[in-house]
């Protein structure tokens, strides 16, 4: 298996890890205002979440930020918390606008994907550490993030199509069940941070 390859595999697995089901939540929620035929505007957000991503994972393996481990672990389910918020809260209108046209949604998957970024912080500084270049691999591995990411969001939306067409789920009704359960498992991470676990 080739470098390429393997950074590959990892990114894959990195974000389709049930285990680092914080990340698949996240992203979940984020996309629980869209329906699938939206996807030009599902793929934006989850693009601009690796953006964010990578962008931390390449500061950290330079060893340029350096974040504590408990402030990340808390930020995290912040960051769930606040999406679920917001979707409630954004209605029927789905997304508020920044700019023209720019959907705050795309800012909020770019800003939160830092965060979730500098979960792995520690693990990328050691992985890429003692690498002379690490662009090939970053772009390896970010790229098997995205696919593992799109695979999800395909997961996502193939199970809310069927439950929907099953059970009649309006739109609104779905995107609340999810941004309710979202939020309900954010309060619990965010509580066993500060009550230390």
């Amino acid at each position: 298996m080739s470098e390429f390859s393997a950074f590959l595999q990892l990114g894959f697995d990195h974000i389709s890890d049930l285990q680092a089901y914080d990340h698949l939540l996240f992203i979940i929620t984020l996309c629980a205002v869209y329906q699938l035929k939206e996807w030009k505007k599902i793929l934006i957000l989850v693009t601009a979440f690796t953006i964010g991503h990578s962008t931390t994972l390449a500061l950290s393996a330079l060893d340029i930020i350096r974040v504590p481990t408990d402030l990340v672990e808390l930020l995290i389910p912040i960051t769930i918390l606040l999406t679920s918020l917001h979707n409630v809260w954004a209605g029927e209108k789905k997304v508020f606008f920044i700019f023209k046209n720019i959907s705050a949604n795309y800012f909020l998957a770019l800003f939160f994907g830092t965060i979730h970024g500098m979960g792995f912080a520690n693990y990328f500084r050691n992985l890429f550490g003692g690498m002379g270049n690490i662009i090939k691999p970053l772009f390896a591995f970010n790229l098997g993030i995205e696919a593992g990411q799109l695979m999800i969001v395909l997961l996502f939306f193939s199970f809310y199509f069927l439950l929907s067409k099953m059970f009649k789920i309006k739109h609104r009704e779905w995107t609340l069940y999810i941004s309710g359960a979202g939020a309900g498992v954010a309060l619990i991470l965010i509580l066993d941070n500060l009550l230390g676990g």
